[in-house]
């Protein structure tokens, strides 16, 4: 499932996000990548040691873990504190997938969904596309600022050259209590209309057959 996530970031908080990383101490991005992705990865991502993550990482993360169409969309068990990376031209990430197991000091996780924030506008840089193949074919995300896109981070995906200006995005995974993507999906349709029935038909039989439905599928879908 491809899925929008609108509005992650309001505007003041961009602001004060895209002013911290201004001053920030940025790396090669190859720093982070497994073997395979080394090879075709050219941006800079912040230092991990740099003295505003944690401040970056309070305003992200706390905005992102608090939106419902992330919470219904990812039914996150763990998640990861972002990378923040940019791009300039000339600099690009070619095909490639995500590792499957992340993370460090023996705290692991599975990495099943993957989640991009764009942090400055789309006329603001050329060329920068988050290409993500689906059997349906290419993909080519390019979100105005403050919103989100996730996918499965099983998807084989790239992010296009830039060509003219700065790409500045945060970039997150998570393990989520359901592991089958199919299943994800289905379980956020379902949701969407579980809670429409609850605004409007509260009472009504089949909002409760819904919820129950919604409920048990949880149960018997989640890996805890």
């Amino acid at each position: 499932m491809l899925l929008h996530i609108p509005s992650v970031l309001n505007r003041n908080q961009l602001d004060t996000v895209r002013q911290l990383l201004a001053d920030a101490n940025f790396v090669d991005g190859k720093l982070s990548a497994g073997a395979a992705a080394q090879r075709v990865k050219h941006n800079q991502e912040l230092d991990k040691r740099a003295q505003q993550m944690e401040i970056l990482n309070n305003i992200v993360m706390n905005c992102l873990v608090q939106h419902p169409v992330y919470r219904a969309g990812a039914l996150p068990l763990r998640v990861a504190a972002p990378y923040y990376a940019r791009y300039t031209p000339g600099m690009e990430y070619g095909d490639h997938l995500d590792d499957a197991i992340m993370g460090t000091d023996g705290v692991l996780y599975r990495s099943d969904v993957a989640i991009t924030i764009f942090l400055n506008e789309p006329d603001q840089y050329d060329g920068g596309e988050l290409a993500i193949r689906t059997s349906f074919g290419s993909n080519e995300v390019k979100l105005p600022a403050g919103d989100a896109v996730m996918y499965p981070a099983s998807s084989l995906h790239r992010v296009n050259r830039v060509t003219r200006g700065e790409r500045l995005v945060a970039v997150t995974w998570l393990q989520s209590l359901v592991r089958d993507p199919a299943r994800r999906e289905l379980l956020y349709q379902l949701n969407t209309a579980r809670e429409k029935l609850l605004k409007t038909a509260p009472d009504a039989e089949e909002t409760a057959q819904v919820n129950t439905a919604y409920m048990n599928l949880i149960r018997m879908w989640s890996d805890i």
